[in-house]
């Protein structure tokens, strides 16, 4: 009886060791004391205390994996923003990410809301690392996109990464939300991303494609398509990219296309402090008001999870009169200035990740 009981004990100890779980709760803190001029509206100033200051949105979020055995494992991610300013909750419960997929040796399938590959092809190459604010953000809101409704696939093998999504209803709060019977390209997002990484050289590439969220503009859609490298010099490394763009949903800006390229570098100076910087420059074909955007920031490390910061950019726009068009970049990338005044801003603050 009693090696009947210890056998069974052992099948079940061997049992729970096979399916190991783990769930982890993670995040940042992030907040920043900001100033911007020449805001929309009346043109004034502002100073504020910013959640995410300029460099990473404030989050919170529960990771879990568990392992299945024979090289897979389950998985899923949680993640929530919201304003440390002020308290309050991002506007969805899990805005930021929320999927749940299968990691196998042959790489990775997960199906939710999630980064597309546009976002992480932009953390890899924008000299300023796809932040929040005074970055790549601000000239092209889809460098730090997600989708709703979307299955995505991620595989790597030796320095080659190739990543891939489809999203049935790209974003679930416009439009009709895609899945719609018998009109399956409404809200329809795919993309394709290839990035290869060896010692101080890494170059990629990626392709999105969204097409429009209404039964009337199914057959619109948004290209884009970039392409950039970076290469390190002991504590340096210098970046370059180019993303072209066609938006078929409307013509407003000049024909619709726009080239926009950068360059930049970073420079870790200690083990503590590093600078970057980056100029931007966006191309409207079709019309004269190309606007351009400069930044620059700094990043001093007080332990692994903390740090401080000073992060700052300047927006240049441009008026086209003889097509009365302005361009109307602003440094956080949401709009907020007058259109053809140019814009400074500069925020210095404190990062803690948990």
């Amino acid at each position: 009886m009693k090696k009947t009981m210890v056998a069974a004990a052992a099948t079940i100890l061997a049992g729970s060791a096979w399916a190991q779980s783990a769930v982890t709760l993670y995040g940042v803190a992030d907040a920043g004391l900001e100033f911007v001029n020449r805001q929309a509206g009346n043109g004034d100033k502002v100073y504020r205390v910013q959640s995410g200051g300029a460099l990473t949105g404030s989050r919170w979020g529960l990771r879990g994996a568990e392992d299945l055995g024979n090289g897979l494992k389950g998985i899923f991610v949680l993640e929530s923003g919201f304003g440390i300013d002020d308290g309050r909750a991002g506007d969805r419960l899990f805005g930021r990410q929320a999927y749940v997929g299968l990691e196998t040796p042959q790489g990775t399938v997960t199906l939710g809301r999630q980064q597309t590959p546009m976002y992480d092809f932009a953390l890899q190459y924008d000299p300023m690392a796809a932040a929040s604010s005074y970055s790549i953000y601000g000239m092209d809101s889809d460098f730090g996109s997600r989708a709703d409704n979307a299955i995505k696939y991620r595989g790597q093998s030796g320095g080659l990464t190739v990543s891939g999504l489809y999203s049935f209803g790209y974003d679930g709060r416009s439009g009709v939300n895609g899945e719609v019977p018998g009109q399956w390209k409404v809200g329809r997002e795919y993309a394709l991303g290839l990035n290869y990484a060896m010692g101080a050289f890494a170059v990629g590439a990626v392709f999105d494609q969204k097409n429009g969220d209404t039964v009337a503009s199914r057959n619109s859609h948004d290209q884009r398509a970039s392409i950039a490298g970076s290469y390190a010099f002991g504590p340096a490394r210098v970046f370059g990219g180019y993303r072209w763009q066609h938006l078929g949903f409307t013509t407003a800006v000049g024909n619709g296309t726009a080239h926009l390229g950068w360059i930049g570098a970073s420079y870790q100076l200690t083990p503590a402090a590093s600078l970057s910087g980056a100029v931007y420059y966006q191309d409207n074909r079709g019309t004269s008001a190309d606007p351009w955007m400069l930044s620059a920031g700094g990043n001093y490390a007080l332990s692994k999870r903390t740090s401080l910061y000073l992060n700052m950019a300047y927006a240049l726009n441009k008026t086209d009169r003889s097509r009365g068009y302005m361009s109307q970049v602003s440094v956080n990338g949401d709009g907020q200035v007058l259109a053809g005044d140019n814009q400074f801003g500069a925020s210095i603050g404190m990062r803690h990740r948990f």
